[in-house]
């Protein structure tokens, strides 16, 4: 059944049961048909039973990053809550994924690429509302704890592995031991919608992530000490965007001149809002620690993770803007 559509049983409901005004305001929000399009992709050639329809298992993904719900949760949710089932498009005398199907559903799309093929067609609509800005792009990397507990470090070291998660590698910051992966991300500074993410094991450095997190059409980049590489000032500035990158010491451990100081300040503040974009995809989406075992999951989580963050983000943006086109007339 198209998600438009209303089953037998639906025509019996009265319109405010199940309403979930964030969840419907998400729907509007996009037009849904190009991930459709890209999602039935994932889901040609399969055999016996019939599939379920790919928007609404596509949806199910989303509602579980927004909720940082388990793939039994999801299951349980998708059979309880009239709203989930709703904007995912399953009507009430419809059958639900249960948590196998949403699983394999989930490994299926992150060996395809799916999630990062929609979150790049949903930015390219929040572009056309004219959300990314193109002022500048904040980067900057964040720790994901593994799914399972890290091995010994005091017996491995830094080449110690756990056969669970067997991507996830170990760094140190500020005197400790981390196991598990990088997220790096490139944010439009204006708007802080992410434009960019890559997804590594913690052994892979903030510098060899951060030229992928680099648009090309914004005017500036800002980024800490973590950037700094003289090639990539040079490119930057070539490609004429303004290389705000933050100056560290010399190998001989030099102080830095006065004016190079200052100018680690000002980029320190101009940088610091992206912090906050962790925050929310930590604390509110569950990605402060994998869910997934292997790389290639954990980043389709993540790219999941950073789609709903825009979406909700979108949305406040507009308000915004609405009130104040509405502020004049009303003074």
């Amino acid at each position: 059944m198209a998600p438009s559509q209303m089953s037998f049983a639906d025509h019996f409901t009265g319109p405010r049961l199940g309403s979930n005004k964030p969840l419907e305001a998400i729907d509007a929000l996009i037009d849904w048909a190009p991930l459709e399009a890209r999602a039935r992709e994932l889901r040609k050639g399969q055999t016996g039973r019939p599939p379920f329809a790919a928007l609404a298992m596509l949806k199910a993904l989303y509602l579980q990053s927004l909720y940082a719900l388990s793939d039994p949760q999801l299951e349980a949710a998708l059979l309880d809550r009239l709203s989930f089932r709703r904007f995912c498009g399953f009507g009430l005398d419809e059958r639900t994924p249960d948590e196998t199907t949403i699983l394999r559903f989930r490994h299926d799309a992150a060996r395809a690429g799916l999630l990062e093929a929609c979150f790049e067609a949903i930015n390219t609509q929040l572009e056309a509302k004219g959300l990314i800005v193109k002022k500048g792009t904040l980067i900057d990397a964040t720790l994901t704890e593994a799914a399972h507990r890290k091995p010994s470090f005091e017996k491995g070291g830094a080449q110690a592995r756990s056969p669970h998660s067997p991507d996830a590698t170990f760094t140190r910051k500020n005197n400790k031991s981390y196991f598990g992966y990088k997220q790096s991300i490139g944010v439009d500074e204006k708007s802080l919608l992410v434009r960019r993410i890559v997804v590594t094991p913690n052994c892979v450095s903030d510098s060899e992530a951060a030229d992928a997190l680099i648009c090309g059409d914004e005017r500036a980049v800002y980024g800490d000490r973590g950037y700094t590489q003289k090639a990539r000032r040079e490119r930057l500035a070539a490609a004429g965007i303004k290389p705000r990158i933050m100056h560290r010491r010399t190998s001989n451990g030099q102080e830095l001149p006065r004016w190079k100081e200052r100018h680690n300040e000002l980029i320190s503040r101009r940088r610091a809002p992206v912090e906050s974009v962790f925050s929310v995809v930590k604390r509110l989406y569950g990605q402060a620690r994998a869910r997934c075992h292997r790389l290639g999951t954990v980043s389709a989580d993540a790219v999941a993770a950073v789609t709903v963050y825009n979406l909700k983000r979108a949305l406040r943006l507009i308000e915004r803007r609405e009130q104040r086109r509405e502020a004049p007339a009303s003074a």
